[in-house]
């Protein structure tokens, strides 16, 4: 076994728990959760090969996981959002997040764009209040539905479509210079 090798393997069994962890928390099929892990590191390996090494294995881990989380949730969106009125009777079709991320796999520049956009959710998510912040990320990024939030944790529906929606106005306003910037 090359020394690469054994770094790869060495990182694979050092992170493997924690990884499988963060994923399980925001997918709930274990089936997708395994496959998205699988994904992560058949990608890790493909770059740990390149001749540019990794710096920070263990961060370029989490971001590549989540990375994939979205874009599988992405392709689960059937409807992008269109405005912030809940006029339909459906309320679990409503206030759904339509990022329009680069894909990972065109081209350095996109890669660079997708790599700003995901931060710039990330630092604007960690402004949110918790109750906000809670209840995008169980919609957007667990596929929860409203009506299922609101039988768990005893919260009326309206409130949790409320704090969706106070939720996306912030991100969207956090969002939308870095989107002009990179011309998306």
């Amino acid at each position: 076994m090359t020394e690469r090798d054994t770094d790869i393997t060495a990182t694979v069994v050092r992170e493997r728990t924690r990884l499988v962890n963060f994923i399980r928390r925001r997918i709930r099929d274990p089936d997708d959760a395994e496959d998205i892990l699988q994904d992560v590191f058949h990608e890790f390996v493909q770059a740990y090969r390149l001749p540019a090494p990794i710096e920070q294995a263990s961060a370029w881990l989490f971001r590549a996981a989540r990375n994939r989380i979205v874009d599988r949730f992405r392709k689960k969106k059937e409807q992008p959002l269109a405005d912030l009125s809940a006029s339909g009777d459906d309320a679990d079709s409503e206030y759904r997040l339509d990022l329009d991320l680069p894909a990972h796999d065109a081209g350095p520049e996109a890669l660079y764009a997708r790599a700003l956009l995901l931060k710039a959710l990330q630092d604007a998510l960690d402004e949110l209040p918790a109750n906000q912040r809670e209840v995008f990320v169980a919609h957007e990024l667990e596929g929860r539905s409203f009506k299922e939030m609101a039988a768990e944790s005893g919260v009326t529906l309206n409130t949790l479509l409320a704090r969706k929606r106070y939720a996306v106005l912030h991100l969207r306003a956090r969002l939308q210079a870095i989107c002009d910037e990179l011309g998306i």
